[in-house]
């Protein structure tokens, strides 16, 4: 095990280690600026939509898990481009399973908004 930061200066870097993966993430995808941009709109909506605080809750929450997967799905995506640069059936696996994981939390997002709002219409 090699030597490293500990204490308070490890939680520091890796703070900035974290926000050096958003801000990687930020410039180079486009899915992950077009989600930032969807939470940011949604975010003032969800904050004046009359509903429970439990049901705020749920949307913040779907809306960030996009964020989180799309990050993921993001780091497996660059893993595989670099170890697998060539097509490989298993490289292609992982990637179409990343890319469905944030289908699906997209998904899901896209469902708590619709309870939320029928919730109101109804």
């Amino acid at each position: 095990m090699k030597p490293g930061k500990q204490g308070l200066t490890r939680i520091i870097a890796a703070a900035g280690y974290s926000l050096n993966g958003l801000k990687t993430c930020f410039v180079n995808e486009a899915a992950f600026r077009q989600e930032v941009l969807l939470f940011v709109m949604l975010l003032p909506i969800l904050f004046l939509l009359p509903v429970s605080g439990v049901m705020k809750i749920v949307l913040l929450l779907a809306n960030t898990l996009v964020l989180i997967v799309e990050l993921l799905n993001s780091a497996v995506e660059a893993i595989v481009d670099k170890t697998s640069p060539e097509f490989n059936d298993l490289a292609k696996r992982a990637k179409d399973m990343a890319s469905a994981a944030v289908l699906l939390s997209l998904l899901v997002a896209g469902s708590a908004w619709t309870v939320a709002i029928a919730a109101l219409l109804l």
